[in-house]
């Protein structure tokens, strides 16, 4: 079963969309659950998101891309 890697909702208020600044691993690449697994940036701070749980990672939306708070950018499965 896979676990999304999701966008946080919670973690600023002033913007409602990010932008994907890169991924740290590759579509496919195994990754362990807690490891750095994407950057993303809002108009003012650059976050890190972790996996989720430990697989394969899938990306779902590249990197430049402007997504919402709550997407669903990848899963680890």
């Amino acid at each position: 079963m896979a676990t999304d890697i999701v966008i946080p909702s919670d973690l600023w208020e002033e913007d409602e969309e990010t932008v994907i600044t890169g991924w740290l691993a590759n579509d496919g690449a195994t990754v362990e659950e807690g490891a750095l697994v994407v950057e993303i940036m809002t108009a003012k701070v650059q976050y890190e998101i972790n996996a989720p749980a430990s697989g394969i990672l899938r990306i779902k939306e590249e990197a430049d891309t402007v997504v919402p708070k709550g997407a669903v950018i990848g899963s680890v499965e």
